[in-house]
């Protein structure tokens, strides 16, 4: 082996190479197939072989020969016996190891940025937040001076960094576009890698919570969801079929900079009546600034602590969930999702934007469609940033959601092939 790093996880930073414009092979069908298994016994473990062959869809001893590769590389590890009846030998069972390999996730906010780091189960080992000036001169080199002790910390096992942030990531380069944090075309990715000498996937940050949410949250087995942020921005991450779609150059999902009032208020990308400049806690400062509810130096909280008394403060939470409501509601008649997750620090005024959320959504979406779930989540800025870990967890169980090709939706397909069309090989 010509890295200190298990075979898979080479494979996995080929990945997330290959994510941010580097140039790799197609995967083989054994590279494949390890991810497959890999990922069901992270989901399903500990489980037997002969479990995991029936619910892959191959034979046995396909899953034996894989099986033997990861614990020879330390990925997997025995986990007792299956317990059962009598007859026979009861089944070996096997678990990942979770220590085999640890992830760094970022969260950048304008003013702060917020860290995880995760080993290969995502459970969140340890934690950090810093101060953070986005618009200041070199961002890229203050990020990786903040970041390096926690690289240098995690040691060998890291496979790399993920970065969520609150704007449009070229795929194809890392570079970053972000108006709230004052960047434009901002070479995010390559510079962090340069900088600190490990793999960086970065991705919209929103998208980041979406896979987060597929791989361990209320969107577990859920093929169709909406994944709605309120805060700063309003922003969008779309699942559709099992796959986060990012559109050409991870440009989708810019909800927040779609028009919800004509000749309406001026927003921060330099058009009016965005959505973003209504419905986000931005906009609503700056009404209540305009209205002269607020002082210049006006805050969120501020905000929602006078629209609990002030008729007129209210007002401008209703109008905002109104605003959301109806956009929203155009969402599920478009892509008709199961599930719509709406999550941000802006959820905190969700008591005071449900109602006219709730009214404006009920009009605006087609009867067809009144049994998607609304779910509200607020997770705060850790939370964000074990996803922005997923997008190199997602390399190993998720590769859909991760990378261009959407090799990942194959995997079955490739196992089977393996075995020559085997049927479910029990």
């Amino acid at each position: 082996m010509t890295s200190d790093l298990p075979r898979v996880l080479v494979r996995v930073l080929n990945l997330v190479l290959e994510r941010n414009g580097g140039q790799v092979s197609e995967w083989s069908e054994r590279e494949l197939g390890r991810a497959a298994v890999l990922r069901a016994v992270a989901v399903d473990g500990p489980v037997s072989r002969s479990v995991l062959a029936g619910r892959l869809g191959v034979s046995p001893a396909t899953v034996t020969a894989i099986t033997r590769d990861l614990l020879d590389d330390g990925l997997l590890e025995p986990a007792g016996k299956e317990p059962g009846g009598s007859r026979g030998r009861p089944a070996e069972l096997l678990r990942v190891v979770p220590g085999a390999a640890v992830a760094l996730g970022v969260k950048v906010a304008a003013t702060r940025v917020t860290g995880v780091l995760v080993d290969l189960l995502g459970h969140t080992l340890s934690g950090f937040e810093y101060p953070f000036a986005a618009h200041e001169h070199d961002p890229v080199a203050t990020l990786a001076a903040i970041l390096h002790p926690h690289v240098e910390a995690a040691g060998q096992h890291l496979i790399g960094l993920g970065l969520g942030v609150p704007g449009v990531v070229d795929t194809s380069s890392g570079h970053v576009t972000a108006p709230t944090l004052q960047w434009t075309d901002v070479p995010v990715g390559p510079g962090l890698a340069e900088l600190l000498h490990v793999p960086v996937v970065v991705d919209n940050d929103v998208n980041t919570l979406a896979i987060a949410e597929h791989l361990y949250g209320r969107a577990k087995g859920v093929d169709d969801a909406l994944t709605v942020t309120i805060g700063r921005g309003i922003g969008l991450a779309i699942t559709v079929g099992g796959r986060l779609h990012r559109g050409a150059q991870g440009g989708a999902g810019e909800l927040g900079h779609t028009r919800a009032v004509v000749d309406g208020p001026l927003c921060g990308c330099g058009r009016s009546g965005c959505l973003e400049a209504i419905a986000s806690e931005t906009g609503m400062v700056q009404r209540a600034v305009s209205e002269g509810l607020l002082p210049a130096e006006g805050t969120p909280a501020a905000l929602r602590d006078l629209a609990r008394q002030d008729a007129r403060a209210a007002a401008i939470f209703a109008a905002a969930g109104a605003a959301l409501g109806r956009s929203v509601g155009d969402l599920v008649n478009l892509l008709a999702p199961t599930l719509i997750l709406i999550a941000g620090e802006g959820t905190a005024a969700w008591t005071l934007l449900e109602a006219a959320f709730h009214a404006a959504f009920d009009e605006q979406v087609l009867d067809t469609h009144r049994a998607v779930e609304i779910a509200v989540d607020p997770w705060d800025d850790r939370a964000w940033a074990q996803g922005a870990s997923s997008l190199l967890l997602g390399s190993v169980y998720a590769p859909e959601h991760v990378t261009r090709l959407g090799q990942g939706a194959e995997i079955r397909d490739r196992l089977q092939a393996v075995n020559g069309g085997v049927g479910d090989g029990r």
